[in-house]
């Protein structure tokens, strides 16, 4: 009697996991990275306003936030070219020790603008961790896993949605708001340890030539620029008596940033040329739109419904939940095999644009809390369909060797995207201040749901070309 070894005559031809050994300390590594970036958004969202009053900085509060946006931009300028010269692992540990410096910076702040310091630090920090992050992603794992390990960043956010608030909320009672940004850096050591193998083989890619990158650095500058206006300027709305120096200085903002986006993104995104440019576009849109919704959310349910801002704090639950499961719905098997990228990122707009109506007849006061959330549930599951699609797509049309400019360009194109809302939503708060009603709130969304049908319309591009049978012959995300 013989014996006969199994794998010689059944060969394994078993699907890739994500948990299979080879890649399980690269899907911890990165999923640790994210919710760590989640639970610090969250907390730092939760205790902003005691540390404003501790270190009696209400004048620097849009500078807390505003100047992470604008470093994030510069960030940006710099770390995809940084990232395909030198290879993922320098920038990425480069990027996690500014983050852990603007932690201690935060925590040990003596004064708000040492605080603002910080952040503006963190902003930069994220910039090159962002980057990094795809380009592990990219070549430490196959392709027919990216929409996967892109669910689980979503899925990531679900945890610090639920429970950062609170736990937050229970660190700065029992030792100090200090402690909330010094905790995180507790994570960042064992992340690095789960990644250091995966980083050992993601060096770089013989990045080719980039006679357009000055041009591009120069450009993101002038972008961060025009976001440093329409951040700390809107605030002059607010008064009649400066509204005259300060619409102006944020109308000049805006034009600053399309001026800069214009030559810092891929060229042709403006008219979403198909392909790379398309994707960045379709980004840039799908943030405004999102933004337009979700960043006013909780404050039209505390001013015009008058709850606390614990229930208004449902609806970053809501987001965190739907765009997961969003998420996981775009990375099972039917999804990736029946339907192209172009009909996903169409579908996900259609869901923003659709789901938006929740939240605006709710500002209406046509609809009940609880209607109104399933609405902005079924726009967060479009959301949650669109963000994976497009950074699969980024991913599978970039060349090697170009992947760390790619992520890049995508992150500042949905940075511009936000910023743009925010400054527009921002200037309409500063200017008609108490004044905020659920129709002015209700106009700031259904434009948010209009900014979501053009993503419906024009999603479809960011496939190259077509197919005889469609774009979703061959799935590639």
């Amino acid at each position: 009697m013989t014996t006969t070894d199994p794998t010689d005559v059944l060969p394994d031809d078993r699907p890739e996991r994500l948990l299979d050994r080879r890649h399980l300390p690269v899907v911890v590594g990165v999923v640790a990275l994210v919710t760590l970036a989640a639970f610090e958004n969250r907390a730092v969202q939760t205790v902003l306003p005691v540390v404003v009053r501790e270190l009696d900085g209400w004048a620097l509060f849009g500078a807390s936030t505003g100047a992470g946006l604008v470093m994030f931009t510069l960030g940006m300028a710099f770390s995809g070219r940084w990232t395909d010269r030198l290879g993922p692992r320098p920038v990425l540990l480069g990027g996690l020790a500014l983050f852990a410096g603007a932690q201690l910076v935060s925590a040990l702040a003596p004064t708000m603008l040492v605080f603002v310091t910080g952040r503006a630090v963190s902003g930069a920090a994220e910039a090159l961790i962002d980057t990094t992050l795809m380009v592990v992603v990219a070549r430490a794992l196959p392709e027919s896993l990216r929409a996967k390990v892109f669910a689980s960043f979503a899925a990531a956010w679900i945890l610090p949605s639920l429970l950062g608030p609170g736990f937050a909320g229970a660190i700065e009672s029992l030792a100090g708001w200090r402690w909330v940004f010094a905790g995180p850096l507790l994570v960042v050591l064992p992340a690095v340890l789960l990644l250091r193998a995966a980083l050992r083989e993601t060096g770089a890619a013989g990045a080719s030539a980039d006679p357009g990158a000055r041009a591009r650095i120069a450009a993101s500058v002038v972008l961060a620029a025009g976001l440093a206006v329409t951040t700390f300027t809107a605030p002059l709305l607010e008064s009649a008596d400066t509204r005259a120096v300060g619409l102006p200085l944020v109308l000049g903002g805006v034009v600053v940033v399309l001026l800069g986006a214009a030559r810092a993104l891929p060229r042709g995104t403006a008219r979403l040329a198909r392909g790379l440019p398309a994707v960045a576009g379709t980004g840039l849109l799908t943030a405004a739109a999102f933004t337009a919704v979700g960043g006013v959310l909780p404050l039209m349910l505390v001013t015009t419904h008058h709850v606390s801002t614990a229930v208004a704090g449902v609806s970053l639950t809501v987001t965190g939940l739907f765009w997961a499961f969003g998420s996981w719905l775009n990375s099972t098997a039917p999804a990736q095999e029946r339907f192209g990228p172009g009909t996903r990122a169409r579908a996900g707009g259609l869901l923003i644009a659709v789901g938006s109506l929740g939240p605006v007849l709710l500002a209406l006061d046509l609809l009940p809390l609880a209607p109104g959330m399933v609405g902005w549930a079924l726009a967060a599951t479009g959301m949650g369909i669109l963000s994976p699609t497009l950074s699969t797509q980024l991913l599978a049309l970039a060349p090697t060797s170009g992947q760390g400019r790619a992520s890049a360009a995508q992150s500042l194109a949905g940075a511009t995207g936000v910023a743009l809302q925010t400054a527009v939503v921002g200037g309409a708060v500063a200017w008609f201040g108490p004044g905020m009603d659920g129709p002015r709130f209700a106009v700031l969304m259904a434009a948010g749901g209009l900014v979501a049908l053009l993503v419906a319309l024009g999603g479809g591009r960011v496939v190259p070309g077509r197919t005889a049978r469609g774009e979703g012959a061959r799935p590639v995300g």
